[in-house]
């Protein structure tokens, strides 16, 4: 059924994998293959028999939502020592930016425009997670997100095809390492496949239309990038898809995934949507859910126990053939034998503990939090502060939240232990008087799914209104008594992430009054941002003098806004993604086509009568407290064949009196073809490190892979003999520009 599985070119290793995994299939029975496609949910509340009774019976796949190192040696036993072939599970687990030191939240990540960030933090949440018995993690996400109001955004890079391949490949490296199996890195899983960030509306779950050029151009390339890095899962989306549900779509999961990219793992389902192919009106019963989903290449049903309840009722029925489950079932196995699970299928309960204690993960989620914001205004050059104030006011609701500094998507169990904002400020400014008071609370309308895992005696009771109001009269009078006052607004953990969607962007609940109050007092104000989305901070960005956005920092989160506001490091972080002025102008990006009436045009009129369309600050966009200039661009040829490939330069160099980041960004736009081009594309993009007066030239290559695009017209890749604008500079607003052509 699935030939493109093994029609690889195969070496020595890989015919010995392959030997190995047939041996195995060849003494399995039916129910046995048909465990080894089931993942069992381990948590107290879901139905059915206990795990450890159904892996006895006839093994499983794997088993997810469970923490307990113990527990895990406990079910291995059963499985390699009591189920009938012994075949060692999968434990997985979310560790999505961090398993005990927790990083930046994968949207700042991507705001550093340096790779190895990303795969440094994932090779400690690999490092930690494996420690713990995880063998592997539903992540990274990859989902393009271009509205701000999804909450799933703050998983991924950000709205751009181009910096979320980049990142995609180095949290897959990150995570599984150079070859897969090795004893501190964990299996990574790329998710969602695909198109799970274009929903209506940016409501989570949400149905999903784009057109085949929009997929190809935009939402696949950061899943192709993991699948050449290696990537040993998939996991398919939730959410129709074109009208047909992506874990049951085999134009996704056989035509392209399967049968253009190569791959050779397993396809993973996110949680039940196997069975929830009946609530979408897709499925007629579980039976027909079942068939439907393993005929379009989903392999492992997530905790629905669909495959477990119908699979062996459609072999025996002939609506299966038995040849099909083993297709399913050989890249399972083959995942275990190179993971080495049937060598080494226990953890060792000593081991965490002995991991978790290294400084340098806190030392990397530190830096990681430096090189991940977005200094977003300066004016006045307040930034950074002077090490000596004496009397200054941390003003915010998250401010000493260690749940926000954190973010959203924590692992089950997972006790907050980061550094707040107001902590890193406290040591920084060890001799100063330095207050607090947090205003109103924060929080959703429509509680999370999320908040009821959250114990009972943790549960905080909400706010009065009464004392809302005498908490914003405290928030203002330290203020007022302060020297300078640093705001830390934003959102709360669960205000992103999944069932995190809004319908504004606006700062929740009283936020804004509190920071216009705080600035009418004449003080310097400083506001620090902790989200996981853009928001519309309009006002702010007129009024604050100082915006950083720090997102959600991790750990060491406070320390390095702290390193930061000080000056010990100067920003150099970019925005991933486009802000807009108001959630309603969502889903809002920079590569969009150019109309008949252009912005550039004298007869151009606002998209909106009632507010300018464009973002608040546009993508790529961050400053620095120092200064650079981009000069000397050039190209290799004015002239290039289709199927060759140019290069060009750019120096940079620093202009101000201290070191700094930049991030170089090359741009281009196609002026006519076969189809319309967006207006700008990025293509190239490197992060500098510049002495004051230092120069460095910056090379890029643009070949056939920057210069293609899949064709409406001709529905195939194609590269045209066209003319190229190109430019290069800070942000997609870069005005340094040339020009190049492609010709036959």
């Amino acid at each position: 059924m699935d030939n493109q599985r093994d029609n690889q070119s195969i070496s020595p290793t890989e015919t010995a994998i392959k030997a190995r995994v047939d041996a195995i299939l060849g003494r399995m029975s039916l129910e046995e293959k048909i465990g080894q496609l089931t993942q069992l949910g381990a948590m107290a509340f879901m139905p059915g028999p206990k795990p450890e009774d159904v892996i006895r019976k006839g093994g499983a796949g794997s088993v997810l939502w469970l923490t307990d190192r113990k527990q895990f040696n406990v079910l291995q036993k059963v499985a390699v020592e009591e189920s009938p072939s012994g075949i060692p599970l999968l434990f997985a687990l979310d560790v999505i930016h961090g398993y005990h030191t927790i990083f930046p939240v994968p949207l700042a990540m991507a705001s550093s425009w340096d790779p190895s960030v990303a795969e440094r933090a994932q090779t400690v949440a690999a490092r930690e997670a494996r420690a713990a018995g995880i063998h592997w993690s539903f992540g990274p996400m990859l989902d393009i997100a271009r509205d701000a109001r999804w909450g799933r955004i703050v998983e991924g890079a950000g709205e751009d095809p181009f910096l979320g391949a980049a990142m995609a490949v180095a949290q897959v490296r990150g995570f599984q390492g150079d070859v897969l199996g090795a004893p501190d890195r964990v299996l990574a899983s790329a998710k969602h496949f695909a198109g799970y960030g274009a929903s209506d509306g940016g409501r989570d779950y949400d149905p999903v239309y784009l057109s085949e050029s929009q997929l190809r151009n935009t939402y696949f390339p950061p899943f192709e990038a993991a699948v050449k890095a290696g990537v040993g899962t998939i996991m398919s989306a939730y959410m129709d898809l074109n009208d047909v549900p992506a874990g049951a779509n085999r134009f996704l999961l056989r035509d392209v995934l399967r049968g253009e990219w190569g791959f050779n793992g397993f396809v993973v389902s996110d949680a039940f949507a196997v069975g929830n192919l009946v609530i979408q009106g897709f499925a007629r019963d579980g039976r027909d859910a079942a068939l439907r989903a393993l005929s379009a290449g989903l392999d492992m049903d997530m905790a629905s126990n669909t495959y477990g309840q119908h699979l062996a009722g459609l072999v025996e029925d002939g609506s299966l053939d038995v040849a099909e489950i083993d297709a399913a079932v050989r890249p399972i196995l083959s995942i275990k034998v190179r993971m080495g699970l049937f060598e080494q299928p226990y953890t060792d309960e000593s081991m965490l503990e002995q991991v978790i204690a290294l400084p340098a993960h806190r030392q990397e989620a530190r830096l990681a939090a430096q090189r991940s914001m977005v200094l977003l205004r300066n004016e006045g050059g307040l930034l950074p502060l002077s090490k000596q104030l004496s009397n200054v006011a941390v003003i915010g609701p998250l401010a000493d939240s260690m749940e926000a500094t954190e973010g959203s998507w924590m692992i089950f169990d997972h006790k907050p232990a980061a550094v707040t904002v107001l902590a890193g400020i406290r040591a920084r400014l060890s001799a100063a008087a330095v207050s607090y008071a947090p205003g109103p609370e924060i929080k959703r309308d429509i509680p999370s799914m999320f908040d009821d895992f959250v114990p009972p005696a943790d549960r905080k009771p909400d706010q009065s209104p009464a004392d809302a109001e005498a908490a914003y009269q405290t928030a203002l009078d330290t203020a007022r008594h302060a020297d300078l006052v640093i705001m830390v607004l934003g959102e709360s953990a669960n205000m992103a992430g999944e069932f995190a969607s809004r319908a504004s962007l606006d700062l929740p609940g009283r936020q804004e009054e509190l920071l216009k109050a705080v600035v009418a007092l004449g003080k310097p104000v400083v506001l620090v941002l902790l989200n996981g989305r853009p928001l519309s901070i309009n006002w702010a960005a007129e009024n604050v003098p100082a915006i950083l956005e720090a997102w959600e920092p991790g750990t060491e989160g406070g320390h390095a806004v702290a390193d930061i506001l000080f000056g010990d490091v100067n920003p150099g972080g970019k925005l991933p993604v486009s802000f807009p002025r108001k959630g309603a102008h969502s889903p809002i990006y920079y590569a969009r086509n150019i109309t008949h009436q252009p912005e550039t045009s004298p007869m151009y009129r606002s998209r909106y009568w009632d507010g300018l369309p464009t973002p608040l600050y546009p993508f790529g966009f961050g400053l620095s407290y120092t200064t650079f200039s981009f000069t000397n661009l050039k190209v290799s040829a004015a002239q290039v064949k289709v199927g060759a490939a140019i290069t060009v330069s750019i120096d940079v160099t620093n202009t101000g009196a201290i070191a700094g980041d930049e991030v170089a960004q090359l741009y281009i736009h196609q002026k006519s073809g076969s189809d319309s081009r967006p207006m700008r594309e990025l293509k190239g993009f490197e992060r500098l490190t510049l002495q004051p007066g230092e120069t460095k030239t910056v090379t890029f290559k643009l070949g056939p892979a920057e210069l293609r695009h899949w064709s409406t017209n001709a529905g195939k890749w194609l590269q045209d003999a066209a003319a190229f604008d190109l430019w290069v500079g800070a942000d997609c607003l870069a005005s340094l520009q040339t020009e190049f052509e492609v010709v036959s």
